[in-house]
């Protein structure tokens, strides 16, 4: 069968990043992945001879990027045509420390201070496992964990339609797969503004009628999805917010690019205190880690949750600001 229009495969193998590592053989691949082709007719097409095509095309194979879609008979030759064995491919690969005995839990998704703080306590233990936390956003971490990048993924994706955080959207990226949600705790967003609001802002319309220069959040994040949503629901057009494709990944750059003349920014209160910056809450969230069943109850993971399960961790994240820590700690399990 031939590979779906739809299908994207992720590679993250050793096998496949040295198969792509040469020109030539990304070359090769496009033009099976846009048609079957024989050795002869991609000697044509690349001006080499099908004996040095013959070489790429078993590197290729081996790597497990294309096969053998149909054998012809032509004049009394079989002519062998390859395919790609997806329509699209994304190289995903991070490369981390050595865990060596301490062990390593790698944390994908929304920036979050609570998280950082958990992180760097985590780090300066030598006791427990080691924790990374990357900032790629809330879709982008759960699509990363689904590829394998990761042991847990952050997220604060609010579905509409249920008024329900975070598990309608890992239902819908992990189909069939057992995933536990812990939360880290509910947060509070709103606009950063200057300290004592000079312009006096309290809501996105006035941020537009202002004028004001806006800091955004990047694509895929929990806080620019709310945004572009509020936009949409308060029938205020992307570019009438000035600044609206300067964007940022954490809520920190948020808050320096305001401390820095930006006059608003969506960010967790957290953020605007550690900077000395003005508040004005616009919304509730609640922030939880993604965690597939089978990592659940690895060793280092579930040191890492008795760590966040700590009163004096709780305690730590109360004093960032704009945090409740009632519920953290909370697990659900979700048959995705």
């Amino acid at each position: 069968m031939p590979p779906d229009s739809s299908e994207t495969r992720h590679l993250d193998r050793p096998e496949q990043l040295r198969a792509l590592s040469d020109p030539a053989r990304v070359a090769i691949l496009r033009r099976l992945m846009a048609a079957p082709a024989t050795l002869t007719q991609l000697g044509a097409a690349l001006d080499r001879h099908p004996a040095w095509i013959r070489h790429h095309v078993k590197q290729l194979e081996g790597a497990g990027l294309i096969e053998l879609a149909e054998t012809r008979k032509v004049g009394g030759y079989t002519e062998k045509y390859y395919r790609a064995t997806a329509r699209t491919f994304t190289v995903t690969s991070m490369i981390f420390p050595d865990p060596g005995e301490r062990g390593l839990v790698v944390i994908v998704g929304s920036d979050d201070p609570a998280l950082r703080l958990l992180a760097a306590r985590a780090h300066a233990d030598p006791a427990g496992p080691d924790v990374f936390a990357l900032a790629t956003g809330s879709l982008e971490g759960l699509i990363a964990l689904r590829q394998g990048l990761g042991d847990a993924a952050g997220c604060h994706l609010l579905d509409p339609e249920t008024g329900e955080y975070n598990v309608p959207y890992a239902q819908r990226i992990f189909p069939g797969r057992r995933l536990v949600l812990v939360t880290l705790a509910q947060r509070e967003q709103g606009l950063i503004v200057g300290s004592g609001n000079p312009l006096g802002l309290h809501s996105l319309r006035d941020v537009v009628d202002s004028s004001a220069t806006f800091v955004n959040r990047n694509d895929g994040s929990g806080t620019r999805i709310w945004l572009d949503r509020a936009l949409t629901d308060q029938r205020l057009p992307p570019a009438s917010l000035t600044g609206y494709d300067h964007t940022v990944a954490t809520h920190d750059e948020v808050a320096r690019a305001v401390a820095g003349g930006a006059a608003a920014g969506v960010g967790v209160r957290a953020a605007a205190a550690a900077h000395g910056l003005g508040f004005v809450p616009l919304f509730d969230e609640r922030y939880d880690l993604v965690i597939p069943a089978e990592r659940h109850e690895s060793p280092a993971v579930q040191a890492v949750l008795r760590r966040l399960r700590d009163r004096e961790f709780r305690r730590a994240v109360r004093r960032l600001g704009g945090y409740r820590t009632r519920h953290t700690g909370d697990e659900r399990l979700v048959a995705a």
